[in-house]
């Protein structure tokens, strides 16, 4: 199981994954909007997603578990 977390602060401006959903190494999963610039957030590895820890409109600090794989 790996997480997939915030490299910074921000603002959740697009999940574009839901549990169940299989996805692969580099693959764009959420969009963060930090300091008025869009950030993808992307898989560091290949998986499934078990489960979403963040919706579209959530403010998340800098290391939070947004995604949760196995």
């Amino acid at each position: 199981m790996s997480e997939i977390i915030a490299p910074m602060g921000g603002k959740v401006i697009d999940v574009k994954v839901k549990p169940g959903d299989a996805i692969n190494e580099d693959d764009e999963i959420i969009i963060l909007e930090a300091m008025k610039m869009e950030l993808p957030v992307v898989a560091i590895s290949s998986g499934t997603v078990k489960e979403v820890k963040c919706n579209n409109g959530d403010t998340v600090e800098a290391d939070a578990v947004l995604v949760v794989l196995e």
